[in-house]
């Protein structure tokens, strides 16, 4: 039986992959900043552990924990919306933290353990803006282009010990969170002198029929988990589907 762990699992993307695994009779490793095991199935494959990605203990306690680990899910981030202006560095930091760090921090955990068995695979789910650059996400962009970067870095570095890096790349998914963790850190919201930029930017997802709904994810992550054939970056929802073609 196959273990898969997975971050930021209380919500989202991270929660619909764990049960689409556990549908699938693998092991999960559900990690979340605050464990409930109420919004997944009872079942004696999973395991919910505590884990905040910003902190060095926390990793080598929730690591230790999940024993050994074929497919690490690096799924925890958080959203930020808003122009550079109104970006305080301290929120510029936070993001980079869970969002950068946090998928570095995971990965170079469980890499002994990969390494010395001569097999794995590194899932980072990262996001379509990377594929085109949108206003008011400077930093949420930038923090997710440079997993995109180390990813394709690290594949070069873990081939010779059989550990695949794989990217999944999700486009603008409404019906999770991100919407609602953007706001709570927008706490004196837009600049003034944005307010044209950010109205025409809502008004254009407003108009936007194409989007991403959590079933492409997970199966864009689970072709990346068991395909040894799957590409390096993975599209996954229509939206994301589209922009990866245009961008070719």
């Amino acid at each position: 039986m196959k273990t898969i762990m997975i971050t930021g699992c209380s919500s989202g993307f991270g929660l619909d992959i764990a049960r689409y695994f556990l549908d699938r009779q693998w092991r999960v490793i559900a990690t979340m900043r605050a464990p409930r095991e109420d919004i997944l199935p009872a079942s004696e494959r999973l395991r919910v552990v505590p884990l905040d990605v910003t902190k060095a203990a926390g990793i080598e306690q929730s690591v230790a924990t999940a024993g050994p680990i074929d497919v690490l899910v690096n799924n925890a981030g958080i959203g930020f919306l808003n122009p550079l202006e109104g970006t305080p560095m301290a929120t510029a930091r936070d993001v980079f933290e869970t969002n950068t760090l946090g998928t570095i921090a995971m990965t170079r955990a469980v890499l002994p353990q990969m390494r010395e068995r001569k097999s794995g695979v590194i899932v980072n789910v990262t996001s379509s803006v990377t594929l085109k650059s949108l206003p008011l996400l400077s930093v949420y962009t930038a923090s997710k282009a440079a997993v995109n970067a180390f990813t394709e870095s690290l594949a070069f570095e873990l081939q010779p010990f059989g550990i695949r890096a794989v990217l999944v790349l999700p486009g603008r998914a409404p019906q999770t969170k991100f919407g609602d963790n953007a706001r709570a850190r927008m706490q004196d919201g837009f600049p003034e002198p944005y307010k044209a930029i950010v109205e025409g930017v809502f008004a254009g997802w407003q108009k936007d029929s194409l989007t991403t709904d959590s079933r492409a994810v997970t199966e864009a992550v689970w072709r990346a988990a068991t395909d040894p054939s799957c590409p390096m970056r993975v599209p996954a929802g229509a939206d994301a589907e589209a922009l990866f073609a245009s961008a070719k």
